[in-house]
């Protein structure tokens, strides 16, 4: 069997790793999403939102207040009466105490429909924090799909490099025995070990890409960055993606976007709720207190308590505040144009954005199609040159270029394969469509 023939059907086969674990993309991405902490960050915050949507925060329900205390006080009393209607009184270390409990309700019945609006406010805080969580996931699954499919790119080069090495080594070994039986020359034999020697290097170089590309793999997982694992060994693409149906999807899906109008709509809403604090507000009010008295000084109430119940009705005007709340109010209306103009760019810059990824995309599948072309000629080029180096028809130097070519047509075919995949992610992730 040919050598290069040989070396392809190796690299067609799984890695042989009985020590790894066998690690799926769909498997990465779920310990990914569980893991790592920027999306355990933003779950809290989506959390925090969802307690912050309430009927008591929008202002729909009372506030009670409680209060009670309890007061000692020791006095003395040196005290003389007119008319001597009674002898003088003299004490010390006299003794008094009072008590005092109540209930304070307050309960707004009419704001200008402000809660109304703080509800709905609040409500689409939640969706943002929602969609905010989703968009941090889908860029989290984006990156790890793009690593492990980087990981296969740089798995795919290393059995290249081997490749090329194999027969960088099958070349040095026939240079070596041609000149010590006096066939070939000396050159021959240097310039094949030169070549050798460049090929480990290379192979060193890409085996050390390799290693820090799974270590960085490891990390983005918030796994031990030493483990090790196999993956598949083939970077397999979609059916053709159509960009009309990207860019409706985009529109329509896409979280960022999605993220911009639910801002809007939020400073549409804020707007409002200054609006509605330009009326009157209305609050019901009600108390409750109860007083007790214990007094030990010997005149006056000895002992005594009273409970008293209070309500009725509080309008409250806001009737000139130095045009602050007009002022607050242009703003928000501004604040709510700028969003609607930063809509308008993300959608300009999405569209661009597919556009110029979609071109990417289109570039790489036809360099699939062309480098599969050049590499199956490489592939019968490096058979015929070897088969001729050995019977002394090639030279030495012809077997390299041809060893060359070999090399760089797969190394662009892989490439060519990575950058396809890595634009078809992209366009999916663009598009609304990766979760």
């Amino acid at each position: 069997m040919k050598l290069y023939r040989l070396a392809f059907f190796v690299l067609l086969c799984p890695i042989a790793a009985q020590a790894q674990q066998m690690l799926t993309l769909e498997e990465a991405i779920q310990q990914g999403i569980t893991k790592q902490y920027s999306i355990q960050i933003s779950r809290q915050r989506e959390r925090i939102a969802e307690n912050e949507n309430s009927l008591g925060n929008a202002g729909f329900l009372p506030t009670i207040s409680g209060t009670a205390s309890k007061n000692y006080t020791v006095s003395g009393l040196d005290q003389s009466f007119f008319g001597g209607l009674r002898p003088p009184l003299v004490q010390t270390g006299v003794r008094s105490n009072s008590s005092n409990a109540g209930l304070a309700m307050a309960w707004t019945l009419y704001d200008g429909q402000g809660m109304f609006v703080l509800r709905d406010r609040f409500k689409e805080l939640q969706n943002l924090g929602a969609k905010q969580t989703e968009s941090n996931i889908e860029n989290l699954i984006a990156l790890i799909s793009t690593t492990y499919y980087d990981i296969i790119r740089q798995n795919l080069r290393v059995n290249n490099f081997k490749k090329g090495l194999e027969i960088s080594n099958d070349r040095l070994k026939l240079a070596k025995d041609r000149y010590e039986v006096g066939q070939g020359s000396k050159v021959d034999y240097y310039s094949a070990q030169v070549d050798f020697n460049e090929d480990k290097a290379l192979l060193i170089a890409q085996e050390q890409s390799f290693t820090n590309t799974k270590i960085g793999f490891n990390t983005l997982l918030v796994t031990d960055y030493k483990a090790d694992f196999q993956i598949n060994t083939m970077i397999d693409l979609m059916p053709k993606l159509t960009l009309n149906e990207l860019k409706t999807s985009a529109l329509s899906q896409n979280p960022a976007l999605i993220s911009a109008i639910l801002t809007k709509k939020i400073n549409d809403l804020d707007t409002k709720n200054l609006q509605s604090q330009q009326k009157p507000q209305i609050d019901l009010l009600a108390g409750y207190n109860l007083n007790s008295v214990a007094n030990g000084a010997g005149f006056g109430v000895e002992k005594g308590s009273s409970n008293v119940l209070n309500y009725g009705l509080r309008a409250t005007f806001n009737i000139f505040d130095g045009y602050n709340q007009k002022r607050r109010i242009q703003n928000a209306k501004i604040n709510a144009e700028i969003a609607s103009l930063q809509i308008e760019d993300l959608k300009n810059n999405l569209l661009s954005t597919l556009e110029r990824t979609y071109i990417t995309y289109e570039n790489a599948l036809n360099l699939i199609q062309l480098e599969t072309e050049n590499y199956a000629i490489a592939k019968q080029n490096i058979d015929i040159a070897f088969d001729r180096f050995k019977v002394g028809i090639a030279t030495s130097y012809e077997l390299r270029e041809v060893q060359r070519n070999a090399v760089a047509a797969e190394t662009r075919l892989i490439e060519a394969k990575f950058a396809a995949k890595s634009a078809e992610i992209e366009l999916i992730r663009l598009s609304g469509n990766l979760m």
